[in-house]
């Protein structure tokens, strides 16, 4: 059982390699430097959440103090995106906001853009309140905001009322239906609604999706407002679409995940929605042909 269980992940980690960029920080610079050759920024993720020892807390920030300040020394245009709960918040907010004073202190130096990600509902309010904590004193700093949550056109109201940056994503964590829309239609009217609100009052987003519909929404809603925005879509993920994006002068960046813990990442991308299994194959396919 275990030996076919090794077998299983194997295979399964041969196909999230289009995804995700490897096992340690060199894999994802090396993926940084290719999508800047290619003309598109980079934004690196360390895979792993829920720390709630000092020991993986620090190493984590050591590792993106270390992307950070390759980023200076390749003059690669690039972010970090930091989950609160890999970085003290499974601890405790003050914990957490120690960590990311700390990285904003290396980002800063380095002129590196700093997302946080927005986790399960749970995590919502205190995300939002570590943002604001965090924003008056660092300005190059964003937030992610989960379309499949009902509050979040109340959120993103109130984060443009205070100047903030958003990314907009669709959400990957199983919420329940009190609080979340459960069908992709509803999602994606959600996300349409927030991109329109974006596009229309705010400074300075994100648009972090593969949905063709939608993206050709952002372009069409670009038109009508001259923003400052880029497309952001995971490593390995429609690749063929990115060189038009970036022919058409729009900003892209690569989502660059990295790290050990790529199954319960690959496996939640896979849940998120049914069509990710199209896309992430289709990809993956496309990128092995001879």
């Amino acid at each position: 059982m275990v030996d076919t269980t090794k077998m299983m992940e194997k295979f399964l980690l041969k196909f999230a390699k289009q995804w995700i960029a490897g096992d340690d920080i060199d894999d994802a610079l090396i993926s940084a430097k290719e999508a800047y050759k290619n003309g598109r920024h980079a934004i690196i993720n360390k895979l792993g959440e829920y720390h709630k020892t000092k020991d993986p807390i620090e190493k984590t920030i050591i590792e993106y103090d270390k992307i950070i300040s390759s980023f200076r020394k390749w003059k690669v245009r690039g972010a970090i995106s930091v989950k609160p709960t890999q970085v003290g918040m499974s601890i405790n907010n003050t914990t957490c906001l120690n960590s990311f004073e700390k990285l904003i202190n290396s980002a800063s130096n380095s002129h590196v853009f700093v997302w946080i990600d927005m986790e399960s509902s749970e995590h919502t309010d205190d995300t939002i309140q570590l943002y604001y904590d965090l924003f008056s004193r660092y300005e190059r700093l964003g937030i992610a905001i989960q379309a499949n949550l009902k509050r979040s056109i109340d959120d993103v109201n109130d984060l443009i009322r205070h100047g903030a940056k958003i990314r907009i994503v669709k959400g990957a964590y199983r919420e329940n239906g009190r609080i979340a829309y459960k069908t992709r239609e509803e999602v994606d009217q959600n996300f349409l609604k927030i991109m329109k609100l974006l596009f229309k009052d705010a400074n300075e987003f994100g648009i972090a999706t593969h949905d063709s519909k939608l993206i050709d929404d952002a372009i069409s809603l670009s038109k009508k407002h001259q923003k400052k925005f880029e497309f952001q879509l995971l490593k390995g993920v429609r690749d063929k679409l990115k060189p038009d994006l970036v022919e058409q002068g729009f900003i892209v960046s690569d989502y660059i995940p990295y790290g050990t813990n790529w199954l319960p990442y690959s496996i939640r991308r896979l849940r998120e929605r049914k069509r990710n299994i199209f896309l992430l194959g289709s990809s993956f396919i496309q990128s092995h042909r001879v």
